[in-house]
């Protein structure tokens, strides 16, 4: 019973944690052009993270 009550609690608190992610990546990007420059931004920077990685 009280795994289960644990359980509960942390998956509460995930489901805020990503409801607020979620409301700041909205909120950030009004358009979806917006949009499409973070991810791309994103990806460019976890390329160049990968790329410094191999060296």
């Amino acid at each position: 019973m009280r795994a289960l009550q644990k359980s509960r609690a942390l998956r509460g608190k995930y489901l805020v944690i990503l409801s607020a992610f979620l409301v700041s990546l909205l909120s950030g990007c009004a358009t979806v052009e917006g949009m499409g420059k973070d991810v791309q931004s994103a990806g460019e920077a976890i390329e160049d993270a990968s790329e410094d990685a191999q060296n």
